[in-house]
């Protein structure tokens, strides 16, 4: 079995490349352990690294981070479907492209420093675990449309909350 392909039921498939790459955002969908934690992490790590090349300018981290949720988005579900079907399991773990877009959202309009990094990491993982209504119902969606947009919807509580919080600091 080649680096290029996968056995499921005893049979060699064929991986596409760019798409497991997008899935698991360059490799971190194959960390051990908790791997959608680990691209959360990652995602929050370029936001932060995004947020000391623009300061002092919000508007730019703004935008940046719009941009890159609708890469993760656009890219993210076509990868995500291609990655489900390929490795012939039901969402599986490796698949992470959809935390990336889930903590990007959560971060949207998040000031730049470690405690709203933090307080969105914290969050968005914990929404995206509990899964509150109507999240869970998004999973029902289609391959990569569900994979992707219920982790979206997590971000966006996330977000919500943070605002809340943030509102109350």
């Amino acid at each position: 079995m080649t680096e290029n392909s996968s056995a499921v039921n005893g049979e060699i498939r064929k991986k596409t490349k760019w798409a497991f790459a997008v899935a698991t955002f360059f490799g971190a969908g194959r960390l051990k352990p908790a791997p959608g934690t680990w691209a959360s992490a990652a995602a929050v790590l370029l936001w932060a690294a995004l947020a000391w090349l623009v300061h002092p300018a919000p508007q730019i981290l703004l935008l940046g981070l719009a941009c890159g949720i609708a890469l993760a988005v656009t890219f993210g579900i076509p990868a995500a479907t291609i990655a489900e079907r390929e490795s012939g399991q039901h969402d599986p773990r490796f698949i992470v492209i959809d935390e990336v877009a889930g903590q990007w959202t959560a971060l949207l309009i998040a000031p730049a420093d470690w405690r709203n990094a933090l307080l969105a990491l914290v969050l968005f993982r914990l929404l995206d675990i509990v899964k509150p209504f109507p999240v869970r119902r998004l999973e029902r969606l289609p391959g990569g449309w569900g994979i992707v947009f219920d982790d979206v919807a997590a971000g966006l509580y996330a977000l919500g909350v943070a605002l809340l919080v943030r509102r109350w600091m």
